[in-house]
């Protein structure tokens, strides 16, 4: 192969982190198998095959991150077995440290693939800037894993005054079942372009079998008509609760524990104009009002019903919110910004949220910037 060849370049550079990425010390690739692997080593010819000059394979996404999470943060080799660190137990540098490597990692990976297309490097194609927009976000999941988007239905008694919903009707359409249909239609669209190689499931909480609980699963709205996204908040334990008395006024906030102080978030209704609609789940709430401002939770976390997908919870307290808060890792905007500034905040958390402020400009909904400061309301990692 050709020195530029970038498959080389890549094993080049991750044979050069475990030999040169710890100051004082050379790493060998058992213990880089050990630690790779979190308590069921990787194969040392695997490490061997991706550090190979004549012949080097590409490795997946998923250790590409882990040699960012090892070398970026060097001391995890000083652990007894080595581990990566989680970012509560890493200096801001070393936050940074592990974005930065991981990015230029995930950028030789994506070269190497390409130079496995026949007829490289004279049919060499280039990843456009939106191709590398959507393999590097959140929403990008290692191929020929599920992914499933679960939405909330709207209630039986609404659905019955809905036209074309009954399944007898020659008209019917099934998606006016579910009623978080801006949010879903904006990340199934993304989450579809960013997996092409993946099965993405779309089900209501109802619809869930055994196999979709266990796969990738992206939750759409809040606890009043997604018993999923309660269930899921009940099992992670975020020190965020979601609160949605729609029998009263200003019952509805989040509530998040702040170094042991309860802090309490609201939507900003202007009630001084509209008209009396009734309260989101038929109660009887007089003038609804006018939306200015929602709050909405953006959570991420390994699954607790299989440690090798994820969940992750776009929630707000009205649909704006759940919409605000998809929007902000899909917009072509902001996405790229937004996906970043969670990788240096929260690179190696198992765990983490941002409680998010999403404003309504003349109805319409704009998409928070979570690197201004002026969005993000509480954030945690565990």
């Amino acid at each position: 192969m050709e020195d530029q060849d970038p498959r080389r370049v890549l094993a080049e550079r991750l044979r050069s982190l475990r030999e040169r990425g710890v100051p004082g010390r050379k790493i060998t690739q058992p213990e880089l198998a050990q630690a790779l692997g979190d308590g069921k080593p990787v194969s040392v010819p695997l490490i061997s095959s991706w550090e190979s000059l004549g012949k080097p394979r590409i490795p997946p996404t998923a250790r590409i991150e882990g040699y960012a999470a090892l070398f970026g943060g060097p001391r995890c080799f000083e652990a007894t077995p080595p581990r990566a660190l989680g970012a509560d137990e890493m200096t801001s540098d070393e936050r940074l440290a592990v974005a930065e490597l991981r990015s230029e990692l995930i950028h030789l990976r994506h070269a190497a693939l390409r130079a496995t297309t026949p007829g490289w490097p004279a049919q060499q194609p280039q990843l456009t800037e939106v191709e590398e927009s959507l393999n590097a976000g959140p929403w990008r999941f290692p191929d020929g894993k599920d992914i499933t988007i679960v939405c909330p239905q709207w209630p039986a008694e609404m659905l019955q005054r809905m036209p074309y919903t009954n399944r007898d009707d020659p008209d019917h359409m099934e998606l006016l079942k579910y009623s978080e249909l801006d949010a879903l239609v904006e990340l199934h669209g993304h989450v579809r372009a960013a997996n092409p190689a993946n099965q993405v499931n779309l089900r209501t909480a109802d619809e869930l079998g055994s196999d979709d609980y266990t796969s990738h699963l992206a939750l759409l709205g809040g606890i009043d008509w997604n018993p999923a996204t309660t269930d899921l908040l009940d099992r992670l334990q975020l020190p965020v609760q979601q609160i949605a008395d729609w029998t009263q006024l200003d019952g509805q906030y989040f509530e998040v524990d702040d170094n042991g102080q309860k802090v309490r978030h609201r939507a900003v209704v202007d009630r001084r104009s509209g008209k009396d609609r009734g309260g989101k789940a038929g109660t009887d709430v007089a003038d609804k009002g006018i939306l200015r401002e929602d709050v909405a939770l953006f959570a991420r976390a390994v699954s607790p019903l299989n440690r090798k997908r994820t969940v992750t919870i776009c929630s707000g307290m009205y649909g704006r919110g759940t919409y605000g808060a998809v929007r902000a890792l899909t917009d072509a905007r902001f996405r790229d910004r937004n996906a970043d500034y969670l990788r240096k905040r929260f690179s190696g958390s198992e765990t983490y949220c941002v409680l998010t402020r999403v404003t309504i400009v003349n109805g319409a909904t704009v998409t928070p910037d979570w690197t201004t400061g002026e969005y993000t309301l509480f954030e945690w990692s565990g």
